[in-house]
């Protein structure tokens, strides 16, 4: 096996960063951070209690209160965003050379991540500054116009899958919206997550603005969510995570934005572009390690196209260059961790006794070491089989055979999330009462998983609470108060005036 990459520079202690200075936890508690093709611990972290997570939330609270940022003209703002922007993308290649070293991820999909960071920052700078905001008026009688403000401290919590990018999803409107923020990331890939300090810093955003507190999410998360000073809480996770946020917030009536789990189907009829529904197919669950919400997990193929789509999926699975991260000819990479990778394996077990294996099953040849999983691909899987209904988040996946429309209805929204939904068909009636009945928030039809920035992203069902995306982003980081004006006499029912006489 090729000798293992390791970045330049890699820093051995990850801290904390609150109102402008990198420092350790309180009480002086760390927690190891490994990378997922040795499993060896390159660094500690500063692990998060609730002492550092009331100093980040003070901070914030005091920046937002006090300092320049929520007061600031939209223009202005949109200046430090396209800055952040500029440095992310001038940091392109090391902020891709970590997330791969940290996550597992291929090279060449940590490069895309990177880039989509960067726009997310562009795009609401461009987004506040366009804004309007609503006047309605009833001629000679009143008007009523809607002042945007924002609320206050968000706390952010973010997954291990595509971490910079995602923290960025979350960052780039929070921020835009004049918001303040406490951002935890996941404890298994705290590295790229360091990075925002300098670039931030360095593109003139004031202290106490942004914080980082790293940690577990029972520790930092749980304090985060519990804070009375955080009337936010944006989260991307898994969904017993969720509803555990969700409890907690209730105590406080924070606003909760939650992307959770999926179990996403794909269902490819049997006029649909058979290649084009491979390669998307394949792409959609096996691209970014099969560790993505809305991966493609359930295929249901139109029985009369079942055998021969099959066959070409499976033959295409067993191809997947699967190895080194670091290499660029790597399509599937390290899984993140030792722990989430003994999670895929068990289901990978189970799958065994509930479909027809056609490819993977097991570690592939020649890794022994490191969190591979190879490619796996079931046949003939049942709806009521574990692997058909819960989450696996790896390069697993289930076919499942349909007769007709309403069948492949059934089957696809047969499980308990909602997320994503790919449908692939040359009927156009077909196509859209289909995506208008599956139950997804997100529909992709005859196409993978591209998303213009300005849609909303979020899903039903068991798969999350609110929309973001877009204009919606603005909405949920910012209170909507209508103000209302009477023009000409004020006709008011006069209460007690008869009384007097």
């Amino acid at each position: 096996m090729a000798e293992h990459y390791l970045p330049d520079n890699l820093p051995t202690h990850i801290q904390h960063y609150i109102d402008g200075k990198k420092v350790d936890s309180v009480g002086g508690e760390t927690f190891d951070v490994l990378d997922p093709v040795s499993n060896s611990n390159y660094a500690t972290a500063a692990a998060g209690q609730k002492a550092d997570i009331d100093l980040a939330v003070a901070a914030a609270t005091k920046a937002f209160n006090d300092g320049p940022w929520p007061r600031m003209k939209p223009r202005e703002r949109a200046r430090v965003l396209n800055k952040i922007a500029d440095a992310v993308e001038a940091q392109e290649g090391r902020l891709a050379e970590l997330e791969t070293f940290d996550s597992g991820l291929p090279i060449t999909q940590a490069r895309g991540q990177a880039l989509r960071a960067a726009e997310n920052f562009r795009f609401f700078a461009d987004l506040i500054v366009a804004q309007f905001d609503d006047a309605m008026k009833v001629p000679g009688a009143q008007i009523n116009y809607v002042n945007r403000k924002p609320i206050g401290v968000a706390g952010l919590i973010t997954p291990w899958n595509t971490p910079f990018m995602l923290e960025s999803w979350k960052l780039a409107p929070a921020l835009a919206s004049g918001c303040t923020v406490v951002l935890k990331p996941a404890e298994f890939t705290p590295l790229s997550a360091s990075l925002w300090a300098t670039i931030f810093e360095e593109a003139g955003l004031p202290h106490g603005v942004f914080n980082l507190v790293n940690g577990l999410g029972e520790e930092a998360g749980d304090a985060l969510v519990k804070h009375p000073d955080v009337p936010l809480i944006s989260f991307t996770g898994e969904t017993t995570t969720g509803q555990t946020i969700f409890r907690n917030a209730a105590t406080s009536l924070k606003g909760l934005s939650m992307e959770l789990g999926g179990k996403s189907p794909c269902v490819v009829f049997a006029d649909a572009d058979l290649d084009a529904a491979i390669d998307s197919a394949l792409f959609g669950v096996f691209s970014l390690n099969g560790e993505r919400c809305t991966a493609g997990s359930r295929i249901l193929v139109e029985r009369s196209i079942y055998d021969e789509f099959c066959e070409k999926y499976a033959a295409r699975a067993r191809n997947i260059v699967v190895g080194d991260p670091h290499d660029p000819k790597t399509e599937v990479g390290a899984l993140v961790h030792p722990e989430h990778y003994n999670k895929v394996m068990s289901y990978v077990e189970i799958g065994k006794s509930e479909g027809r294996l056609l490819a993977g099953g097991g570690r592939p040849e020649g890794l022994e070491t490191g969190n591979y999983v190879a490619p796996t691909v079931f046949a003939d899987v049942k709806p009521d089989a574990r692997i058909f209904q819960e989450e696996i988040f790896g390069p697993v996946v289930a076919i499942t055979p349909f007769e007709n429309d309403d069948e492949a209805l059934a089957l696809a929204n047969g499980v308990k999330y909602g997320l994503a939904a790919y449908i692939w068909t040359q009927n156009l009636t077909r196509a859209h009462n289909f995506a208008q009945n599956v139950e997804a928030g997100m529909v992709w039809l005859n196409s993978h998983n591209v998303r213009d920035l300005r849609t909303p992203f979020g899903g039903v069902k068991a798969s999350g609470l609110g929309h973001e995306g877009g204009f919606r982003s603005i909405d949920f980081y910012t209170d909507q108060q209508a103000v209302h004006i009477t023009l000409g006499p004020v006709h008011t029912p006069k209460f007690g005036a008869s009384a007097a006489n």
